[in-house]
């Protein structure tokens, strides 16, 4: 019970991701299939997600300093996609499935999940490229049968180059990209 007179608000710690914008063709495909089954998502780009929303463990320069040096590494990989899925019945996403591509995805996953962007997931990582996540499972079913029709006709090359990822902050509801993360910086030369 509250003591009288102190006001014991809670403080709500902003959430951060890391993600690679889909900023082509298939990119633009989803985006505006979000406008049309879901308006409220409209907002968001496109993106593969590598480390899903988390509190960090320490500071915003230590995470970005750790990724910045790790992300050096890594090798820019291509990712191509597979059919648009649902997470139904576990809950209420329709996404286009990775094919080529996941296992980078995962590896890089795993091996950026350390110093302080360690956390406790509530989902196994699965590499998805989400159209569109809702409250209710009818909506989910309804814009997974447009999804997988609209995208069985999409004629574009199904893949995208993933060379950078971006460290975004969720405050308040609102996402917001913190800095860009090239990947093979540290590479010598690349030739794939």
């Amino acid at each position: 019970m509250p003591r009288s007179g102190y006001n014991f608000g809670s403080v709500v710690m902003p959430s951060y991701a890391l993600v690679s914008y889909v900023r082509n063709p298939v990119g633009e495909f989803v985006e505006k299939l979000r406008r049309e089954l879901h308006p409220t998502m409209a907002h968001m780009a496109a993106h593969l997600t590598i480390l899903p929303p988390r509190e960090l463990t320490g500071t915003e320069e230590a995470a970005l300093e750790f990724l910045e040096e790790a992300c050096g590494r890594v090798v820019p990989f291509r990712v191509d996609f597979g059919d648009a899925e649902t997470f139904l019945p576990t809950t209420p996403t329709v996404f286009i499935e990775v094919k080529q591509g996941a296992s980078r995805m995962s590896e890089l996953h795993d091996q950026l999940c350390g110093k302080g962007l360690r956390c406790e997931e509530s989902w196994p990582y699965i590499p998805h490229l989400t159209i569109l996540k809702t409250e209710r499972d009818e909506q989910a079913r309804a814009a997974y049968v447009v999804a997988r029709e609209r995208w069985a006709q999409f004629s574009g090359k199904r893949q995208v180059q993933v060379e950078e990822l971006v460290f975004v902050r969720e405050t308040d509801g609102c996402w917001q990209d913190v800095a860009r993360v090239p990947l093979g910086h540290g590479q010598l030369s690349s030739k794939s």
